[in-house]
């Protein structure tokens, strides 16, 4: 049981590494403003929004796999979508990227299922 345990917890903090890289791992020097990869994709015409939804499909499926239920991952997938959508408008999605953060509240609702459930059983 702990094998799994561990190994569950090891995937969830890949999920977080990517969500870092994704949405938070750069900062404007003086600001408090934080953005990753997605915001700078979506600066690529056509392809880059596209790219960035990729990388959250491939977290919503790490989530699926890891057992997350359908309503966590239904919440996910609209925070996808919503990400995607807004980050195809041209200028005011790539300001979108940086404040909303679509990984990382797919990260986050990850780890407060597995954190629900761990209680649940307690």
């Amino acid at each position: 049981m702990s094998d799994m345990h561990g190994d569950r917890e090891k995937r969830i903090l890949r999920l977080q590494t990517i969500a870092r890289l994704m949405d938070t791992a750069f900062a404007i020097p003086g600001t408090n403003i934080r953005f990753g990869a997605d915001a700078a994709l979506g600066l690529i015409p056509g392809v880059g929004d596209f790219v960035g939804a990729a990388i959250g499909l491939a977290i919503l499926n790490e989530a699926r796999r890891l057992g997350v239920p359908n309503s966590v991952l239904a919440r996910m997938i609209v925070n996808i979508g919503i990400d995607t959508l807004m980050g195809a408008v041209p200028v005011l999605g790539d300001v979108f990227d940086v404040y909303f953060k679509s990984n990382r509240r797919n990260a986050q609702l990850v780890i407060e299922h597995f954190q629900t459930e761990s209680h649940e059983l307690a």
